[in-house]
Formats: C-alpha cells, sequence, structure tokens
C-alpha cells in the first residue's frame, strides 16, 4: 500500500458534462464538498475557501459544522474541460492559529471518463511522502476516508440536482 498517493474512483449516473459543472464551478464544488469559494476555479489562481458544512448530507454536515468559517488556500494547477481538475493543497491543515505555508502541497486531481452508463470519476491525492513526519499519517489517513466522503457527497449532490 502506497503512503503517498490515494486514489479513489466513483461511478457517477450523470452525463460527463453535468458531472464536470459539479467538479469544476467553484459553488457547486463548494455545495457538495463543504465550501464556500471566494471566486471561480481559474488555471494557475490560488483561491480561499472556508468550511462551510455541505448541503446534501445532514451527517456530514454536523461533522463539519465545529470547523465553519476555516479558511484554506488551494491552488488551481490545471483545468482541462471537461475532464481534467486538478488542484494543490495542504492536506488536513485543520489547526486553529497554525501556520502551514512552509510546508509542501500534495496535488489533488480529477479525471472523468465518459462510460455508457455514467461518468468514471478518478480522484488522485499525491505528495504525501514530503509532508512533515509529524503530520503525514494523520493528514493521509484523513484524506483516503475523506475522499470516499466526497465521492458519496458528489454522487447525492448529482441525484438530488438531477441530469
Amino acid at each position: 500500500m502506497s503512503t503517498d498517493r490515494i486514489d479513489k474512483q466513483i461511478l457517477l449516473r450523470a452525463a460527463l458534462a453535468r458531472v464536470w459543472q459539479a467538479i469544476s464551478d467553484s459553488q457547486q464544488f463548494g455545495s457538495w464538498f463543504g465550501m464556500a469559494f471566494d471566486g471561480p476555479f481559474v488555471s494557475g489562481q490560488r483561491i480561499t475557501g472556508r468550511i462551510q458544512p455541505t448541503v446534501v448530507d445532514p451527517e456530514i454536515a454536523r461533522l463539519q459544522e465545529p470547523l465553519r468559517g476555516f479558511a484554506f488556500e488551494i491552488w488551481i494547477e490545471r483545468l482541462e474541460p471537461p475532464r481534467y481538475l486538478a488542484f494543490r493543497w495542504h492536506p488536513y491543515a485543520i489547526e486553529r492559529g497554525k501556520d502551514y505555508s512552509h510546508e509542501p502541497t500534495t496535488l489533488v486531481e480529477f479525471t472523468l471518463e465518459e462510460r455508457a452508463d455514467g461518468t468514471l470519476l478518478r480522484i488522485s491525492e499525491s505528495g504525501f511522502d514530503r509532508l512533515p513526519a509529524a503530520r503525514r499519517v494523520d493528514a493521509f489517513n484523513a484524506n483516503e476516508g475523506g475522499w470516499t466522503h466526497q465521492g458519496r457527497l458528489l454522487e447525492k449532490y448529482l441525484a438530488r440536482r438531477g441530469d
């Protein structure tokens, strides 16, 4: 098992264009992920998000509630409509008052593939082995489970909004 990379995939019962819209539009991404962003996703740009509980799952929203308003930055690496979004961030950077800016970031990639029965979404996050040893295992474990939950939240979001 790799300690440097997380790979997840989920088959979403929605058209590729609809899934692309849900992951590439910062407002839609934020509503299922549990974030409010201060602008659009633009290649090469930094954007700030604040935790705002997801609108699609009350149980996950309750878990996110204690971190409401907590800010973090992401850097949009690439947007290649309608199949690829990549950004960098400081994973599991949730300790209030701690400066994570000196730490390496991980790379999060969303890749879409059209299928006859929907859209296959692959989510990968890599670069954990570069994180400080004191945070590496916690960040990896939190995001390993977190990406599974986020895939389910996106699935619920798409089902709720329709195709």
